[in-house]
């Protein structure tokens, strides 16, 4: 690592490939390079069995069957395909149910499905939420009926780090005969996942959320009884018929390693994230008194704060001051937006205190000593910010 390095706190855009990952994956490169759907040759089979080792680890971090694991580019394209393709395969099958009912906290790319769906005869409902970032599960109950076809609900918000309550999402979606899909790219890791025990239809995961590679991810698809979905493109009818396209093994293989580390580490790294957490806002506290946590303080994920700093200060100028340090304003994928977070406005935040908030995420390889520096760096950035709002 070279000297001075900034402290990496943006884990929930993305996470570092974990060494282990990376040397998973390396044979696939450099070794054996075949094409894991050219089963005609031994190179080819055993890119395939490195494949379908990689799908069981997957499954077995969310208590699916192997086969009930469809292969993606990431949880855009999981999201995309369980939304859009669901409500397809339905229209096609002449289902009277046209309602989708989501979050206004959801990722980005749930919402713009759900709205893309409004062009094709289905009915958009954005629920809010509380101003502690969690779903009124009444309000799901009034709103979920037999009108509905999907309810979307993320696991663990991106921004807030609030977990929301899968197990009671996922009945009232059954009780009124509805699909029940959760994003779950933020919660894969970080928190126990078992799509039997919250009854998911369908749920996405990402590779580079828990320590993998970028650019693979993948969609549980319940089998029993049978969740049927419209593919988004037209190809070779892999993955079931759902996902076509040539499977990158060695993004196939870092994505299983990095379950199989997060199935057997996810307690010993949220008791130590806990405390690196726990460390950074009490040294940040103590020279910025009245900053202030966004979201549930009892359900979030260990690793997640949104802070607010006080007074007239802009995010983007602490961030300009503390240069050695990583964090976010918000989302990444809606970071090139000028207005502030959607996802606080939801909560009732004041506008002017949305433009004043980062998002920190603290991983697996935080230090304490990055907790510290990144705590001393971000008050002196502040201090550096309300000098230059002052005037």
């Amino acid at each position: 690592m070279r000297p001075n390095r900034p402290v990496y706190l943006d884990n929930h855009a993305t996470t570092p490939v974990d060494p282990r990952v990376l040397a998973a994956m390396r044979p696939w490169w450099e070794e054996n390079f075949a094409n894991p759907h050219s089963v005609e040759h031994a190179m080819g089979r055993e890119a395939e069995e490195a494949v379908e080792a990689a799908r069981t680890e997957l499954a077995e971090v969310v208590g699916a069957e192997p086969r009930e694991i469809v292969l993606t580019s990431g949880a855009t394209e999981s999201n995309n395909l369980a939304i859009k393709g669901a409500a397809r395969f339905a229209a096609g099958q002449g289902t009277e149910r046209r309602r989708i009912v989501t979050l206004a906290t959801e990722h980005k790319c749930v919402l713009e499905s759900v709205r893309d769906l409004a062009a094709e005869g289905f009915e958009p409902v954005l629920l809010p939420v509380g101003p502690d970032g969690l779903l009124d599960l009444d309000l799901l109950r009034r709103e979920v009926d037999e009108r509905t076809l999907l309810v979307s609900v993320m696991a663990v918000n991106n921004e807030i780090g609030v977990v929301q309550d899968l197990e009671a999402i996922g009945g009232i979606a059954k009780t009124a005969g509805a699909l029940f899909h959760t994003d779950a790219a933020q919660a894969a890791g970080r928190i126990p996942l078992d799509v039997g025990a919250i009854g998911a239809d369908l749920l996405s995961l990402s590779g580079h959320k828990i320590y993998g590679p970028k650019g693979i991810g993948a969609l549980y698809v319940r089998r029993r009884p049978r969740v049927r979905l419209a593919p988004l493109f037209s190809g070779g009818g892999q993955e079931r018929g759902f996902r076509s396209g040539t499977l990158p093994a060695p993004l196939v293989v870092g994505l299983g390693e990095a379950a199989r580390i997060a199935a057997t580490e996810a307690l010993l790294d949220a008791g130590r994230i806990a405390g690196q957490r726990d460390r950074f806002l009490e040294a940040l506290r103590a020279e910025v008194p009245e900053i202030r946590v966004n979201g549930s303080r009892e359900r979030r994920v260990a690793g997640n704060l949104n802070l607010t700093f006080p007074g007239p200060v802009d995010a983007q100028a602490i961030m300009a001051a503390a240069p050695e340090v990583c964090v976010s304003t918000g989302s990444a994928c809606s970071s090139a937006a000028v207005e502030p977070s959607y996802v606080l406005r939801a909560l009732g935040i004041p506008e002017a205190e949305a433009r004043a908030t980062l998002r920190i995420g603290i991983g697996r390889f935080t230090s304490p000593a990055d907790a510290d520096r990144a705590a001393a760096a971000l008050a002196a950035g502040w201090r550096q910010a309300m000098a230059g709002a002052r005037g």
